[in-house]
């Protein structure tokens, strides 16, 4: 399938919550595909073997290179925060200035 480089395709950073309870973070410009991805072992290593999976947070974040500073940085929170983010309780934004 040809793609047209001349359409800016949004990316999201996004949290998977494993049957085992890990969360695993990721990035992708199509949520939905990524996580059918995850779901039929096609996805990250880390996810392979620990289902059932459920999305719990996905945020539309800008450009590739902002999302993958935000995955690192998110990557790195404690579980705790990682759990407030899900919730909702923590935002992106303190995260999104450090990135800008």
């Amino acid at each position: 399938m040809a793609t047209d480089d001349s359409v800016v395709s949004e990316w999201s950073l996004y949290v998977i919550k494993c049957g085992d309870g890990k969360l695993y973070t990721g990035i992708t410009n199509d949520v939905e595909q990524r996580f059918s991805q995850h779901e039929s072992g096609d996805g990250a290593k880390f996810t392979r073997g620990r289902g059932p999976l459920e999305l719990v947070f996905r945020q539309a974040v800008g450009t590739r290179s902002r999302a993958c500073k935000l995955e690192w940085r998110v990557k790195r929170l404690k579980r705790k925060d990682k759990e407030r983010l899900v919730a909702g309780v923590l935002g992106l934004d303190g995260l999104l200035e450090e990135v800008n």
